[in-house]
């Protein structure tokens, strides 16, 4: 069985057993028990009634945190022509077409978000055994591959992230650093909710929220009031 610490034990004991938190309390709660030093990610782990082996229970989407998510994203851009330009200009990070394909299969790797033209498709299609574990594979579900490009390269720098539902039915998105205001995570916190709701799968059967915990880096789960999270305010 797995030890914790002293530390996270000390903060473990400031979590009252079988209560049900409201956002804004578990939100309030985790920056105050963190000890740690440096700033931590908060993360919402949402399990939801989907069982993802079927096509009509899979939940793919992406949401645009209206604070942001706190981490300086870095974007590379595949596409060629006039497009590499119009890349550059919107602040992409990396830029390229047949050369950057061939630095990222020799091991390049340094962005979070990797965003392509569809007339190049079939060119990065060789990269997918080394981008799809990683997540990094542009799919145009995840907005990822699209000709508008100055629109996707501002959103994802501005905050937008996408989410996928795991082999287990469950959701883990970070949604902001433990630094923001109070009222900024509950803005994210909220934009998560409805999107989630708005893209609720056509498969989906009985009870769709199951449960909620909100995490912090180093800090522990609190349960959230799964009624409470969903009538959730922003204040």
């Amino acid at each position: 069985m797995r030890k914790h610490s002293r530390r996270f034990n000390q903060v473990l004991q400031k979590i009252q057993k079988n209560r049900l938190y409201s956002p804004l309390e578990a939100l309030d709660l985790l920056k105050t028990i963190s000890s740690v030093n440096f700033i931590e990610t908060i993360e919402a782990h949402i399990c939801l009634g989907l069982d993802p082996k079927y096509a009509d229970q899979q939940l793919r989407s992406t949401v645009i945190l209206p604070k942001g998510t706190g981490k300086k994203i870095r974007v590379a851009v595949i596409t060629k022509g006039e497009k590499i330009k119009e890349a550059l200009s919107a602040g992409a990070d990396i830029v390229g077409a047949e050369d950057l394909i061939d630095d990222i299969i020799k091991g390049r790797l340094d962005f979070d978000k990797l965003i392509a033209t569809p007339d190049v498709m079939l060119l990065i299609a060789k990269l997918g055994r080394l981008l799809g574990p990683r997540g990094l594979m542009p799919s145009p579900k995840a907005g990822t591959v699209t000709t508008e490009l100055i629109e996707a390269i501002h959103e994802f720098k501005s905050g937008k992230l996408e989410y996928r539902v795991d082999r287990t039915g469950i959701v883990h998105v970070p949604f902001g650093k433990l630094n923001f205001q109070l009222e900024d995570l509950n803005l994210n916190l909220k934009a998560l909710q409805e999107s989630i709701e708005k893209n609720r799968p056509s498969g989906a059967k009985g009870k769709y929220w199951k449960s909620i915990y909100l995490s912090s880096t180093m800090g522990p789960s609190i349960p959230i009031n799964i009624n409470i999270f969903r009538d959730n305010k922003i204040i």
